[in-house]
Formats: C-alpha cells, structure tokens, sequence
C-alpha cells in the first residue's frame, strides 16, 4: 500500500487573506499561559478568534483569556482533562464552526518567538503554496538550539546553524506554531483523543503525509518551548536516538501510543528499526530487561488498539 496519494488533493493552499483562529489548549498552567497568551494577541497578522481548551475548567484561566483577548476570545472549559490530543481536537472543531479558513496552534508552556510569526508564516506559506507551514522549534532558554532534534537528510541537528536553507519541505513539527488550512483539516481530521497525550502529533503528522497535501517547516521564524532534547538518548555512538521520557507516565503514553503508530499505514516500514533501536537501549546500553519487558508489553498494548489509561492515572 502507498504512503502517500499519487494525486494531491486540489484544494486552495493557505492564504493570508482568509481568517485565523489561535488554538491554545491548557492545564493548571495560568502563568505559563499568559506568556504564551501575549505574544499569541500581540502578532501583527490579525488572529481573528484566541480560542483557549482549559482541560482545568479554572476561572483565573477565564478571567486571563477574557483580560488578554477581549472581544476576541473565546474560552472553552473542560471538567474532564482531554489531553493534548482531545484539547486540540475540541479547539479545532470550534474553530472550525466559527468560520476560521486557517488554524494556528499553541500550547501553555512554548510561544512564538515575537510579534512577526505569523506574518512570516503566511508569507512561507504562499510563496510555496502550502497547506500546513510550521516554524522552527527553538529551546526557550537557547533559541539557538533546537528544543527537539530535527533530521536533514540522514543527519541529526540540535542547532539552527546546523540547518541549511530557510524551509524545510515535507517536514513539521504539529501543535507548537503549526499553521493549517480549515480545508486540510476536512482531509486530515482532528486529532485522535484516543492517544491524550505523547504521540498525538507524530500521528497527525502521519496523516499529513499520506494525504498528499503541501507543508514543511520556515525557518526564518520561531516558536520556543521548553527544551525536550533530553529525553532523546544517542544510541549507537549517537548515530541514532531513542526516546526515554522521565517518568512512568510519559513512558506510558510515550511507549503505547507508538506502538499504534508504528502499526499505521506508511509507517510499518520503521517497525524493524522500532525493535532494533529499544532492544539496543534497554539490553545492552541500559542492561535492564526489565525495561525492555515493560516497552514490549506497551508496545503490544498500542498494536492491538488498547487505549486503556494506566491503572493509577
């Protein structure tokens, strides 16, 4: 089976002209927030909705959004936690029923680096005629470095100098500045709550791919976030990456939601790697089959479509 359609789709790339809604989902991270909330308000492309998902249904949330956005917020509470993934999916369809032609992403504790991102976006995004554009992720505390490795080509880079060019095709990082088209959205849905949080990107990236449409990553503009190359270990002499998050339950949704990625359409080819690269972390770099035990019996979970949420969360 094809990863990808052989014909793209023909609908309209993204376009300044259209209406933006700003997407932001949050959870009991009000300060973070607002840091993200200022620049969101503050482009000089005009956002036309700041649509906040509050997975914590708290007031000071409201009260911020309302203080920040004005006329133009729109605040979406939540008493149940949704995730990233439900988050997205919820802020999505509302800016989808209010008539917005594109929708920007955010998250609580990363923002665009100034006022001109979304212009910039924009103008990659005509220029190449896309319908997605996302800007490079930078560490918030480092803008010169990348928060997450990005491959180009077969080698992995941590920093923008590393990067040649100014865009990237083909390549996106989703829900950190991402830019979409409402009509890419009809084609590539919303994200899958199923997943709540770790994955939920990577999959949607997925869908991106497969569905033929046009996007890549500007790297004349930035979105920071906090840093999140640590948790990448080099295997191999650094020849290759493994993903090892702290926690047992950032290894939960990480482990599980991959092992239903990797059994996706277009990505089953990466399966062979999948094995050989957690096999080499966890037996002979961690020495810990214990380890290796628990990713497989995760990894078994997502293949069969086990969304079950871990037993103490």
């Amino acid at each position: 089976m094809p990863n990808k359609r052989t014909t793209a789709p023909k609908i309209a790339p993204l376009s300044a002209a259209g209406s933006t809604a700003a997407v932001i989902v949050t959870h009991n991270r009000v300060e973070l927030l607002r840091a993200s909330l200022e620049q969101v308000v503050s482009q000089t492309h005009p956002v036309k909705w700041v649509i906040v998902v509050d997975n914590g249904a708290d007031d000071a949330v409201k009260q911020l959004v309302d203080d920040l956005a004005g006329s133009r917020a729109v605040y979406v509470p939540s008493e149940t936690n949704l995730g990233g993934a439900g988050g997205f999916a919820l802020g999505f369809l509302t800016a989808l029923s209010l008539g917005a032609d594109a929708i920007w992403c955010a998250d609580d504790d990363g923002r665009p680096a100034d006022a001109e991102v979304l212009v910039e976006l924009y103008r990659v995004a005509e220029a190449n005629a896309l319908h997605e554009v996302s800007p490079a992720v930078c560490n918030i505390n480092d803008p010169g470095a990348l928060a997450f490795p990005l491959r180009q080509g077969l080698v992995w880079r941590r920093r923008m100098e590393e990067l040649e060019g100014d865009f990237l095709p083909g390549i996106a990082s989703l829900f950190n500045g991402a830019l979409i088209s409402a009509k890419a959205m009809e084609i590539i849905g919303v994200p899958d709550y199923r997943l709540f949080i770790r994955g939920d990107e990577v999959e949607y990236h997925r869908r991106l791919v497969n569905s033929g449409l046009s996007f890549g990553t500007a790297l004349t503009c930035a979105y920071l976030h906090p840093d999140g190359a640590d948790e990448f270990k080099p295997i191999l002499g650094g020849k290759m990456h493994t993903q090892y998050p702290e926690g047992d339950f950032k290894r939960y949704f990480t482990y599980r939601n991959r092992g239903y990625l990797l059994w996706q359409r277009g990505m089953r080819k990466l399966l062979p790697q999948e094995f050989a690269r957690f096999g080499w972390f966890f037996l002979i770099q961690q020495h810990d089959p214990k380890g290796f035990a628990k990713w497989l019996m995760l990894h078994n979970r997502g293949r069969r479509e086990d969304f079950r949420r871990p037993e103490n969360g």
